[in-house]
């Protein structure tokens, strides 16, 4: 894997141009396969993307994505001038994770289970023994289980630093992690925009321990 001492400039890789369509197609092919395994019935918008990016902590430096989908967020953090080397990708779809390691071949991409983040963090060796900045999530919450959304945010704050952040979208009209959770897990949530011209509009959630 090539690793930058600093992050290229923020135009666009080819490999990520004209492909909007391509992958549409790919991700709308995956839910009909599964559609409770899929968020949503596209890719992210690029506004979703950004208003994501806009909750990293100020000075981010190593992140976790779960879900990548067809990269549009993993190209955003890109742009936003994270590493690559400093950037992990989680998809369980085995297409979308072979889409996602050929577009973006510098940067960590693991086919893997999100409930199993503590020991992909650790066994791949991300991060060199540093937490985790932030963890950016376009998993289907409102379609898990109680038992596996507390595998998942329990994974997510064992490699998260003491000020990480846990951001999260939805496109339900509330949280969809319940005050019960994340009580029980010492957590608390805010709700921080919309991102109306996504197809559906989705709401961002920022998750962080309580103080």
């Amino acid at each position: 894997m090539t690793h930058h001492d600093r992050p290229r400039s923020r135009r666009k890789p080819d490999s990520a141009r004209d492909t909007s369509q391509p992958d549409a197609w790919t991700f709308f092919r995956q839910w009909l396969r599964n559609p409770r395994a899929m968020a949503a019935l596209s890719p992210s918008s690029r506004q979703l993307a950004k208003l994501m990016i806009d909750q990293l902590p100020e000075g981010a430096r190593h992140i976790v994505e779960l879900g990548g989908g067809t990269g549009v967020i993993t190209q955003a953090l890109l742009e936003h001038g994270i590493e690559p080397a400093r950037l992990l990708v989680v998809e369980l779809n085995e297409e979308l994770h072979q889409l996602l390691h050929q577009r973006f071949p510098e940067v960590r991409v693991v086919c893997g289970d999100a409930q199993e983040l503590k020991s992909i963090v650790t066994d791949g060796g991300f991060a060199e023994g540093e937490r985790v900045d932030a963890v950016v999530s376009g998993l289907g919450m409102l379609s898990m289980s109680r038992a596996t959304q507390r595998a998942i945010l329990s994974g997510v704050f064992a490699v998260l630093g003491k000020r990480g952040r846990f951001i999260q979208f939805t496109y339900g009209p509330a949280s969809p992690l319940s005050r019960e959770l994340l009580n029980e897990l010492g957590l608390q949530g805010q709700r921080v925009g919309v991102a109306w011209l996504n197809v559906p509009p989705a709401t961002v959630y920022v998750y962080t321990r309580n103080p």
